[in-house]
């Protein structure tokens, strides 16, 4: 046997480079002959060179050659198997040797000691496999190739129950295995869920919780796979999250709790483990860290807290656990999360507003809220973020009005407790977020709410930052937004003084234009809208009306068979409307809409038909 003696600083390389030349040289030869005891000595020093200093032992050995013997001496029957595992395992924490390995042909010996029965055997396997599968393309496309993973998979089930210290060590090493041959692929990724992979992984981690490092790979797996789509089913048929919310309650360290909640938040995208986590009493855990957490400015207790309060959000987002956790708004963790709002810590405030968005998805849950002093509180929230506020604030509190503003019995209510107002100090607001879930507030305040419809509308500073928006290109959502708004002031309104405010601010060719939207809904709005102003101010919109070219934006409408029967009935119905003007009726006989409207006589919608008899007999009167 040779030893590497101990080093010291001056001559330990010298001493290292020398014997593991003659240790290279020696093995090439034990290798042929498989003298057992020789071969032992050589890899043992191997080994030893290893632990001194593996990045240049590894170049050595890669030089001499020796990679390609190794195949050869991966045998089940061996003594020396482990230690030749052992070394392969070693030299592959280097990047530059995981590729050498591949191609030196140790991918489908090692493999093939996966069936070995040996204890060392199968922990150094999983190790070199392990480490030759980190962040390499040609490791893992050859492990898969030869059917490793399923190999592991199968032990991990039939050795899962066992708790004694070896075995959770092997444990640790095929999970760490696994995840390093799945590691962001995701092709790979879904072999393992398709050969079961998730239920076996739930049950070691129920299993063996006490063993810090098993549990710690369990969620690093749980956290790769997670992320993929198609896990999420499998996950919701396990007890994970028992297990999970299990151990998130014996965490004490920042860390850990980080980790487990790298875990829940993609679990929680899922419905049905939404539901199962709040069933599992994760959510008085998460109360519980904001109330430890919410008065210290420590790094990692901010972290916490957000996270937390993050999570709390996301797990709202269910109708199921929402609803659940509503409890008919007399739930402890409704009132607790009201708390928030009044609270100084914008993050508390920002995830109380969110949730009272989420909570606000049914009339039942909205009524009740506004009933019992809601609305105050969210407009106290934005009050106190009106000059240089907190925009993710400001945009959860405008949602949550929003939401709350969506059945007919609250809108009297808010508009009387001065939601109008207090949303209007944001129209300065330059952030889109915000603009977006302002015009959406108004927008459903004053839905079938004549007076408030009329007062908005004679806001000039209001109408003119909403033609202002109406050309926001990039914001598609503020410019549709904007449009609606202009047209539900109108459609709402039917008052002469909001269309003259329209008018007299450049309203009219946003709202013809709104006429061509893509969007059904939007066309058919702007077409009512443009009616109204054609019945009741035709003579102040006219000009508008004749330069934004509505007439042969209609004609159009009418000829495109895609029009949608309500777009073809309304669009008649203001054709008709525009007859009042000499400028209009002009273009109007200019363009033959005769030849269009008689065609749709018969069209298989009545309503449409019938209108068109009309229209045929107006335009017929009067050319």
């Amino acid at each position: 046997m040779c030893n590497i003696p101990v080093l010291n600083p001056f001559t330990g390389f010298l001493l290292l480079h020398h014997n593991l030349s003659d240790t290279l040289k020696k093995l090439k030869i034990t290798a042929v002959d498989r003298t057992e005891d020789s071969l032992e000595g050589c890899l043992d020093c191997l080994l030893q060179a290893l632990a001194q200093n593996n990045m240049e032992t590894s170049e050595k050995i890669q030089e001499s050659g020796i990679l390609q013997l190794f195949a050869g001496l991966l045998i089940p029957q061996s003594s020396c198997t482990a230690k030749v595992a052992n070394i392969i395992a070693e030299v592959a924490k280097n990047e530059f040797m995981r590729t050498p390995c591949v191609d030196a042909g140790l991918i489908s010996p090692l493999v093939q000691l996966l069936n070995s029965k040996d204890q060392e055997v199968l922990l150094q396997t999983g190790r070199a496999l392990g480490n030759i599968c980190y962040d390499s393309h040609e490791g893992r496309s050859a492990v898969d190739q030869a059917g490793g993973a399923q190999i592991v998979i199968d032990h991990l089930r039939s050795l899962c129950s066992i708790t004694d210290p070896a075995n959770e060590k092997l444990l640790t090493v095929f999970c760490g295995m696994l995840m390093n041959y799945s590691n962001e692929n995701d092709s790979l990724q879904a072999q393992l869920i398709n050969m079961g992979v998730i239920p076996t992984l739930v049950k070691l981690l129920g299993i063996h919780c006490q063993n810090a490092a098993l549990t710690e790979m369990c969620l690093v797996a749980f956290g790769n796979l997670a992320e993929l789509e198609s896990s999420k089913e499998q996950f919701a048929s396990t007890n994970i999250a028992e297990e999970l919310v299990k151990l998130f309650k014996k965490q004490i360290e920042h860390d850990k709790k980080e980790m487990i909640f790298e875990v829940l938040a993609p679990l929680a995208e899922n419905d049905a483990i939404k539901l199962q986590l709040v069933e599992a009493g994760l959510v008085e855990c998460l109360l519980e860290i904001v109330q430890q957490k919410v008065d210290s400015d420590k790094e990692d207790d901010v972290a916490e807290l957000k996270t937390a309060s993050d999570l709390m959000v996301l797990l709202l987002l269910g109708d199921e656990s929402m609803q659940k956790l509503f409890e008919g708004g007399k739930g402890n963790v409704f009132q607790r999360v009201l708390s928030w709002i009044p609270s100084n810590n914008h993050q508390l405030q920002l995830a109380g507003a969110l949730a009272i968005a989420n909570f606000a998805r049914n009339d039942g849950n909205c009524i009740h809220m506004v009933d019992n002093g809601i609305v105050e509180k969210l407009m106290d929230l934005l009050d106190r973020h009106v000059e240089d506020g907190n925009v993710t604030v400001q945009h959860a509190a405008l949602s949550a009005l929003r939401n709350l503003a969506i059945p007919v019995v609250n809108k009297a209510k808010m508009l009387s407790a001065g939601v109008t107002e207090a949303v209007l100090k944001f129209l300065k607001s330059e952030m889109p977020p915000v603009q977006f879930k302002l015009l959406g507030t108004l927008r459903m305040l004053i839905d079938a709410q004549a007076e408030a419809a009329e007062q908005l509308g004679k806001n000039v500073k209001l109408v003119e930052r909403l033609v202002e928006w109406c050309e926001a290109k990039d914001h598609a959502g503020v410019m549709g937004e904007s449009n609606r708004l202009l047209s539900a002031l109108i459609r709402h309104s039917k008052s002469k003084d909001v269309i003259k405010t329209i008018v007299q601010s450049g309203g009219i060719k946003h709202l013809v234009t709104m006429a061509t939207s893509e969007h059904v809904i939007m066309q058919n709005e702007a077409l009512v809208a443009l009616a109204l102003i054609a019945a009741l101010e035709l003579g102040t919109a006219e000009k508008d009306l004749e330069s934004a070219k509505l007439v042969q934006i209609l004609h159009r409408l009418l000829a495109d068979e895609r029009s949608a029967p309500e777009i073809k009935y309304n669009s008649m119905v203001l054709i008709c409307a525009l007859m009042g003007s000499e400028c209009l009726h002009k273009e109007v006989q200019d363009l033959a809409f005769l030849d269009v409207v008689s065609k749709l006589r018969s069209h298989e919608n009545k309503s449409v038909a019938q209108q068109a008899s009309l229209t045929e007999q107006r335009l017929t009167v009067e050319s």
